[in-house]
């Protein structure tokens, strides 16, 4: 599979694109979002409630190794405006149907490293923060153990989200278009991100720091999610042109 060289303005111009096709499709792909959004709250509401607040930041930063999984019904959305079908749920539902089984293979490899993750910040609060509550008010000005634990799981975060980064920022939209198989997904996302080594570095640190201060400001990820799935949509087809 042949792929094209991507820069700074390619990425530019998949967020514009981006940009313009979840305006176009406002409705459902916030309704899809909010799914998420409900999700978000409720994790946040059981970690406020038993006192991890400062594990509200790795939870967040969590989201971004399911995250891969769920483009699946941006691109089913995606499609569906481009034929000038009807936008609702079943576009969502046809793009999860349209998509390779292998998608739900590289799905279980997204759950398996979350639960890596969160098993090891589970290890680290317990060790760095202790079973004492830290409650909402207690984390500004952050204590030694508080800082201690988010930088430790931020570190061990974005080592597992770069690993995932190479499998899946690719694989995912070849998947979804059923344009290659497991292996040949996996290994072409790979080739894409090491090609473009620098420019995939940004573009996956700007994906994680959007995501991750929109969960942390939940309004906003109605907006941001659909938003940045569909640029992802657009950067890979510049990426891996049909």
């Amino acid at each position: 599979m042949t792929s094209q060289p991507f820069d700074l303005a390619t990425i530019r111009r998949a967020l514009v694109a981006g940009w313009r096709l979840a305006n176009a499709t406002r409705g459902v792909s916030i309704a899809y979002a909010l799914i998420f959004v409900a999700g978000g709250v409720a994790i946040m509401g059981i970690l406020l409630n038993r006192g991890w607040a400062p594990f509200i930041i790795p939870a967040a930063g969590a989201f971004m190794l399911v995250g891969p999984a769920i483009l699946a019904g941006f691109f089913g959305i995606a499609e569906a405006h481009e034929a000038g079908r009807p936008l609702g749920f079943g576009a969502v539902a046809d793009g999860y149907r349209q998509a390779s089984r292998a998608l739900w293979a590289l799905a279980l490899v997204c759950g398996l490293l979350f639960m890596i993750f969160v098993t090891d910040a589970a290890i680290l609060y317990a060790y760095m923060v202790g079973g004492t509550p830290v409650w909402l008010g207690d984390i500004l000005p952050p204590g030694d153990g508080i800082a201690r634990f988010v930088k430790w799981s931020v570190v061990s975060g974005a080592v597992v989200a770069f690993l995932l980064f190479c499998v899946s920022a690719f694989a995912v939209p070849l998947l979804c278009e059923r344009r290659a198989g497991l292996v040949e997904a996996v290994v072409s996302s790979v080739r894409v991100v090491f090609g473009n080594f620098l420019f995939s570095i940004f573009w996956a640190f700007f994906l994680s720091t959007a995501v991750i201060a929109s969960i942390l400001v939940l309004p906003l990820l109605p907006l941001t999610l659909p938003w940045l799935a569909y640029a992802s949509r657009a950067l890979y087809r510049a990426a891996l042109p049909r």
